[in-house]
């Protein structure tokens, strides 16, 4: 049933383009396991083996954390509707804050948004297809906006306040990084 590619195929990547829905798992040596649900228009491939995701502001910053102290990565994509597939894209990623020189690179790929957080860039080492046939079959009626129009709300000083009450220190206690690579030496500009 499963199977193992050393890249993602052009059918993949069509799959991959047509999905609502993202889930990512990082974790350090110990401490706590995180997976986050990702939506919106927040995933691009940028080749066969590397893609790039919106980190939006969300109530942790667990995903910036681990990749600081142990870069692996597990993307997976399910197919709720259609043919039954489950898709894991496995490799080394790294989060890119706004006040580094990647951001820029790679940042107009998506909408703009008040909330962008970081970036994430995976380097894909292996993909594994499954079936899926116990995936439930759901129908997609429409993206929620409430993180967008929170964000909006907040505007840009808010969201950097929000960062630092919320988002600067892990669930297990560490530095997420995003004082140093989003708010220190902030020139204003965003998203």
């Amino acid at each position: 049933m499963g199977q193992r590619f050393p890249s993602l195929s052009d059918k993949h990547i069509e799959f991959i383009a047509e999905q609502k829905l993202f889930f990512v798992a990082t974790a350090m040596e110990t401490g706590r396991v995180n997976l986050s649900p990702k939506g919106s228009d927040s995933f691009r491939v940028l080749d066969p083996n590397r893609a790039v995701w919106l980190n939006l502001t969300g109530s942790g910053n667990e995903t910036a954390t681990h990749l600081s102290r142990n870069p692996r990565m597990t993307v997976m994509f399910c197919a709720f509707e259609g043919t039954p597939l489950i898709l894991r894209l496995y490799g080394i990623a790294r989060a890119i804050h706004r006040n580094t020189t990647d951001w820029t690179e790679f940042v107009d790929l998506f909408p703009a948004s008040v909330g962008a957080r970081q970036l994430v860039e995976l380097r894909i080492e292996l993909v594994q297809s499954s079936c899926g046939f116990q995936v439930p079959l759901y129908e997609f009626q429409r993206d929620r906006t409430l993180l967008d129009d929170w964000a909006h709300n907040k505007g840009e000083a808010g969201i950097r306040d929000y960062w630092l009450e919320k988002n600067v220190v892990s669930l297990d206690g560490l530095e997420t990084g995003i004082r140093e690579g989003n708010l220190e030496g902030e020139s204003g500009t965003g998203t």
